[in-house]
């Protein structure tokens, strides 16, 4: 058999030491509570926040919903808080709408809805309030944004308008209508042209038109359906960065089916499947070493 000669080393000369790139980290292990290291997948990587003051606002005890036979959510209890952003995840029909659109009374609009157990706003049960009273003081937002087909200054003022027995001059609304709107980051937007319709928005611009309005009547709660599942991605950064911003203001309660949005925005998380809550606790726990095996199949994208 014929030997191989090597081929002849190459020496490349060149001016200064070359560069070492440093070989990348391998993934951070946490203990997962069962006594074995969890990998924290990439969505644990989280961007820092600003710690803020938490006060509790709505206290969730024991809450069911059923439409008609069939129960949709199962005894979830959980605290809704000033200073936090809680996230609602889980796969479809899980409950989680169902358990946002509680918090304002929004799901006994459902003919064949039936709920137990007791939501609390501000210690008082939100059964014993005035719905409309109730959800000027928890708003909510949906997943397709709504603005009303008139300005964007009218869009803002309808709340304030609707509040009073007296119609307001707009001399006397348009203080609070620009703080709404620049609370939404929408202001140096739209500052040229208040009387522009609102439809003829982008739907970004459209999404934080909404939440203006829900902010210029001053609530606690904000409710945030799948906020950003039609909007492109810098209109959703733009979103996030206000959630994030918003939450030393007010709580937020938000349902998204994004996992790595609910670990960039959320404070707390709640992983609810099949009706049943399996884990609540903070992101970096839920998101890097959950506790349950359905939530560490989850977020690991097993399943969903």
């Amino acid at each position: 058999m014929e030997s191989l000669t090597p081929p002849p080393l190459r020496r490349i000369v060149v001016d200064q030491e070359p560069t070492t790139v440093p070989q990348p980290r391998a993934p951070a292990t946490e203990t997962n509570g069962h006594g074995t290291a969890a990998v924290v997948p990439a969505a644990a990587v989280r961007p820092q926040k600003r710690r803020t003051r938490v006060t509790e606002r709505m206290q969730v005890d024991r809450l069911s919903v059923a439409y008609g036979e069939k129960l949709a959510v199962k005894a979830v209890s959980l605290s809704v808080r000033q200073g936090e952003v809680l996230a609602l995840i889980g796969p479809s029909g899980c409950g989680k709408t169902t358990l946002l659109r509680s918090l304002n009374r929004l799901v006994e609009l459902t003919p064949t809805a039936g709920r137990a157990g007791r939501i609390l706003l501000d210690g008082q049960e939100v059964d014993r309030m005035e719905a409309t009273q109730l959800r000027r003081r928890v708003g909510m937002l949906f997943q397709q944004p709504n603005p009303f087909p008139m300005s964007i200054f009218d869009n803002v003022a309808y709340g304030l308008r609707e509040r009073g027995s007296k119609r307001p001059h707009r001399r006397q609304l348009e203080p609070a209508v620009i703080e709404a709107l620049q609370r939404a980051g929408l202001y140096e937007e739209v500052a040229d042209d208040l009387d522009h319709p609102a439809l003829a928005l982008s739907g970004g611009q459209q999404q934080r038109l909404c939440i203006a309005r829900s902010l210029a009547v001053g609530p606690e709660v904000l409710l945030l359906d799948e906020p950003c599942s039609a909007l492109d991605p810098r209109s959703t950064e733009i979103i996030e960065q206000l959630i994030i911003g918003l939450r030393s203001e007010i709580a937020i309660v938000i349902v998204t089916h994004n996992l790595q949005q609910a670990n960039r925005v959320a404070d707390q998380v709640a992983f609810m499947y099949l009706g049943d809550l399996i884990e609540y606790g903070s992101a970096e726990q839920v998101f890097g070493a959950p506790r349950a095996q359905r939530t560490r199949d989850y977020v690991a994208g097993s399943f969903g």
